[in-house]
Parts: structure tokens; C-alpha cells; sequence
């Protein structure tokens, strides 16, 4: 008896031993940050005075500030996009995973977005809507669209999508190799099944694909939303956050009140807010995915 508990003693150990240097990792630069910045976001604090309490003060001061409303409207743009890449990336997908000549090398052609760096994605897009030497009001002139250029990124109409747009396209890749992988691991039986029940291709991808590929759907929607609404280094190169705030995000808006003007303790109050949209969209998105497959299941 002794010598099964000294077994498992020494396998928990060892378990812990491996568990407990992720788990610091977690602590120093999740966790404690977290809760510095939830502390913080009740204080009057900068680094030249000494903190005082503040209650509810910067959360008041929110409701005032415009700036705060207009990122907060655009990061919940930038967030109802996703399910545009992710229909596209659906499409995609349905397509090289059917038997195609070269659909290597399309799925290759496709996900080279994801991996390049964000800051060379917004290099690249920034040339693309270029007012003088763009390719978008290149191809325009030529084709005798337009008289003038079309100043893209310095329209507070059309700089937004074009960031959006950007951002898409980067993501594209990455949605498609989620929902490619979830395709592939619905048993082929089933179409079968189902069309020699008299199903067309229609009914097969509402009823079979479509509710086996929920899970990958909300893996690929939550990883792929938080990788956008964080993406600052897209929107500061693109745009700066401008023209004027047309582009403002709250993650841009974050870094420019505690690096750019010292509002640490404000800041601090913005990234709670902040995480707490990213919380409920999260939980939403996990509820719509898990009432889903309980319906499937159901039926």
C-alpha cells in the first residue's frame, strides 16, 4: 500500500515539476498583469506622483470620452467582420478539398498570407490603396473608372475597409486551414448516405457539413478575432489610427494614452473594458457553437 502511494506521490510530482514552468510563465505575464492593470484602473497613477484612489472615476470619465466610443465602434466592426473572412475561407476550403488537379498548391498560394508578418501585410496593402502610385487607382485610371485617384486611407469612408479588408485577407490562410482540417474529418459515409437518400449537394452541406464543421468554425472565429482586434502593428502602419480617428481601435487607442500621453491609470481602465468585450464576445460565440451541437445531436 505504501508503495502505491510513494508511486503516485512521485508521478505528481513529476507532473508538476513539467506543469510548473508554464504555469509561472502564465502567472508573470497573464495573471499579474491583469490584475495590475484592474487595480490600476482605480488609482490616479502616473510615475512621477504617487497613486491615490480614484473608484470609479476613469470609468465615469469613459462615458464621456468620444474617442473611446468611436474605437470602441470600430474594434466592433473590425470584430463582425470575421464571419466575412470565414465565409470566404468556407468556400475556400469546400474548394481545395475536392479532388482537383493542383489543389496543393492552391492551398499553398492561399495560407502564404498568414504567416508573413503583419507589418509587411500592412506595407504591402498601404502601396495597394495608395493614392498616386497604388495598383487599385492604377488599375482605375487605366480602365477610365475614375477621373482622379481615390485618396483610400485619408477618407474617413473608405480608410476603415480598407484596414478591414487588409486584416481579412491576412486571416484568410488561417481560417482555411481550420475549417480544411474539419472537413476532412467528416466521415465521407455520411454524404454518401445521405445521397442515396435523395439529398443534393445543398441539403448535404446544410445538414452534414455545416453542423460537424461548428467546432472548427468556433475555434477558427475566437483565435481569428482576437488576432484582429489586437492587431495594432496593421492599423498603426496602414493608418496611425486616422484619418483623424476614422481607424481607431481600442488597442491603438490604448498604446497612444499610456505611451503617447502618460494616462497609465486610464489606459488601465480602456484594456479592462476592453477585455471584457473580448470575455463576451468569447462566450457568446462558445454559447452559439455548444446550443448548436446540442441541437444536431438532438435531431
Amino acid at each position: 500500500m505504501k508503495g502505491v502511494v510513494r508511486h503516485k506521490t512521485r508521478r505528481a510530482l513529476l507532473f508538476w515539476c513539467f506543469l510548473a514552468p508554464s504555469l509561472l510563465i502564465f502567472l508573470l505575464y497573464r495573471i499579474i498583469p491583469l490584475a495590475w492593470n484592474l487595480v490600476l484602473s482605480f488609482q490616479y497613477w502616473s510615475p512621477l506622483r504617487p497613486a491615490t484612489f480614484a473608484g470609479l472615476d476613469h470609468y465615469q470619465d469613459l462615458l464621456e470620452d468620444e474617442v473611446f466610443w468611436q474605437a470602441l465602434w470600430n474594434t466592433i466592426l473590425v470584430i463582425a467582420s470575421a464571419p466575412i473572412g470565414m465565409a470566404l475561407a468556407l468556400m475556400l476550403a469546400l474548394l481545395v478539398n475536392a479532388d482537383i488537379r493542383g489543389r496543393d498548391i492552391y492551398r499553398t498560394i492561399i495560407f502564404v498570407s498568414y504567416p508573413l508578418m503583419t507589418v509587411a501585410v500592412a506595407i504591402i496593402w498601404r502601396w495597394i490603396f495608395d493614392e498616386r502610385v497604388g495598383l487599385i487607382n492604377y488599375a482605375a485610371r487605366l480602365l477610365d473608372l475614375v477621373d482622379r485617384p481615390i485618396p483610400f486611407l485619408n477618407s474617413f469612408t473608405w480608410a476603415l475597409p480598407c484596414v478591414i479588408l487588409a486584416n481579412i485577407w491576412q486571416m484568410l490562410g488561417f481560417y482555411m486551414i481550420i475549417l480544411l482540417t474539419g472537413l476532412q474529418h467528416i466521415p465521407q459515409e455520411l454524404h454518401e448516405a445521405a445521397a442515396i437518400d435523395g439529398a443534393n449537394a445543398w441539403q448535404r452541406f446544410w445538414r452534414i457539413t455545416l453542423p460537424l464543421l461548428r467546432p472548427s468554425v468556433f475555434l477558427a472565429f475566437v483565435i481569428g478575432m482576437l488576432n484582429s482586434v489586437t492587431s495594432f502593428d496593421l492599423v498603426y502602419v496602414m493608418t496611425g489610427g486616422g484619418p483623424g480617428r476614422a481607424t481607431e481601435i481600442l488597442v491603438t487607442y490604448i498604446y497612444k494614452l499610456g505611451f503617447a500621453q502618460t494616462k497609465f491609470d486610464y489606459a488601465a481602465a480602456v484594456t479592462i473594458v476592453f477585455f471584457v468585450l473580448l470575455l463576451a464576445v468569447a462566450w457568446g460565440a462558445n454559447r452559439f457553437s455548444g446550443g448548436n451541437a446540442g441541437a444536431v445531436e438532438a435531431q
